[in-house]
């Protein structure tokens, strides 16, 4: 896959840079070329640290639908935080967000809105944290601008497209000893924590096989434009390709690779992948755009469901789903499979085994039936959502957002380590390349790069204790 030109790069910026307008062709392509095999980085693994830093002070970029959902969680952390830059392409977006900070009793933010105004931003303002929440392709571009500029870095999923961009991001991490943070929010989800407890006591058992995915109809997001006009002038674009895969893996894969240990202990070691055929997206286009709009007339080639399987290095197995073009509910799955007993979501479900009442059939076999989860929630209900969850009452994701966002501050302030990593973002980003590689060779095995360089393997597992 070739290197993002410099040509390229100006281009997506004047289009994208402050996170909603059109992502041009060559930022949503540059997914679907020859893979770039990179060198393991000369440095190695390194666990990111930095002095505490009483009050962040942090420089926004791309302040659309999830954007502005962040500094809605950040303006109620007055004693943690500041945002004190604002940018975005469009105004009325700068100025929603503006209010958001000054209804909070903030001070004013001071306002960007030119196509490169990020890179001013990395480079003059002096903020601690670049936290961007633009279109995908414009993801890279600005984590590695901050941590150049020496800021950390905060971005929305998924935080590469590339294997090539994963190891920048890694590399440059590693040497500005800047944090770069994916900003996964399913991982503080209620169920999810309380899963993780579940894991952490043995009650589970050992985990043996996860199942999880992004099942979202977002057809007329992708096409309509409403209500989310922001997503719908660049995200239909990604559609296009038939060598596209999974393009939004992080959702469900982030609470599983915690339950599963993954980068702490255990590694992802290959990963198979196939797609349905493309129906979804165009039959959506032809029966709810005019014959006007150009978008009734593309060829929206990337399978629908993308079906990936994943190996790890101790032999479990993952399993994960992406389809955002089919009529269907919401689900992330969440399904954790262990020896000893299993936990399915969506609805919220419990099999333990010595704990779970079974009865025989008249046949004679044991019957397996699904207990109640509000039996589970006094003994397992997480130390973070016992103590946080109320705080994001209201707002968006069931509040999850804000815990995940507390969480980052924190860190900050405290000087303490990530829940989320820089090797965490990439193993899960770079499955965006990695499925479309496999679906484009007969659903061949393709080997995961490993971004710790080996240190998954002394690394312990990740306990998310308050600090």
């Amino acid at each position: 896959m070739g290197s993002f030109s410099r040509r390229d790069f100006m281009l997506s910026a004047a289009a994208a840079a402050a996170g909603l307008g059109l992502a041009g062709c060559a930022g949503a392509n540059k997914i679907l070329g020859k893979s770039a095999e990179l060198p393991a980085a000369a440095g190695g693994f390194k666990d990111i640290t930095s002095k505490p830093i009483p009050l962040v002070r942090i420089a926004f970029i791309g302040v659309g639908n999830m954007g502005s959902n962040h500094l809605r969680s950040l303006v109620k952390m007055k004693d943690h935080c500041q945002v004190t830059v604002v940018c975005d392409i469009a105004p009325a977006l700068t100025a929603r967000a503006s209010g958001i900070i000054t209804k909070a009793g903030h001070p004013a933010p001071k306002v960007y809105n030119g196509p490169q105004d990020w890179q001013r931003i990395c480079a003059e303002e002096d903020v601690d944290l670049i936290y961007t929440a633009t279109p995908w392709d414009l993801h890279v571009p600005i984590c590695l601008a901050a941590m150049e500029n020496g800021k950390h870095a905060a971005s929305e999923v998924p935080i590469a497209l590339t294997v090539e961009d994963c190891w920048k991001l890694v590399e440059t991490s590693e040497r500005t000893n800047r944090h770069c943070q994916m900003m996964e929010n399913c991982c503080y989800g209620r169920s999810e924590l309380m899963v993780l407890n579940m894991v952490r006591s043995g009650l589970l058992g050992e985990i043996i096989h996860g199942e999880c995915g992004y099942n979202h109809d977002l057809r007329d997001v992708k096409l309509y434009n409403t209500p989310y006009k922001e997503e719908g002038k660049w995200r239909w674009k990604f559609s296009r390709d038939p060598k596209t895969g999974n393009l939004y893996p992080t959702h469900g894969l982030g609470p599983i690779m915690n339950c599963m240990n993954i980068n702490r202990g255990d590694y992802f070691d290959y990963l198979v992948s196939m797609s349905t055929p493309a129906r979804g997206m165009n039959l959506w286009a032809k029966e709810h755009l005019p014959e006007s709009d150009p978008r009734r007339h593309q060829n929206y080639q990337a399978g629908d469901i993308n079906t990936s399987m994943i190996k790890t290095k101790k032999g479990y197995t993952i399993y994960v789903v992406h389809d955002t073009n089919t009529p269907r509910p919401y689900t992330r799955i969440n399904m954790v499979q262990g020896t000893k007993g299993i936990f399915q979501g969506y609805p919220d479900k419990i099999f333990v085994e010595g704990r779970t009442p079974m009865k025989r059939t008249e046949q004679g076999y044991l019957a397996h039936e699904w207990d109640d989860i509000t039996k589970y929630v006094a003994e397992f209900e997480h130390e973070l959502y016992k103590k946080y969850g109320g705080a994001g009452t209201g707002m968006s994701h069931g509040g999850m957002d804000f815990i995940e966002d507390f969480r980052l501050i924190r860190a900050l302030q405290t000087g303490h380590t990530f829940d989320q990593d820089i090797y965490d973002g990439v193993a899960m980003s770079c499955i965006v390349e990695l499925s479309s590689q496999s679906l484009s060779n007969r659903s061949k095995a393709v080997d995961f790069p490993d971004f710790t360089r080996g240190a998954w393997k002394t690394r312990e597992p990740l306990v998310m204790a308050d600090f």
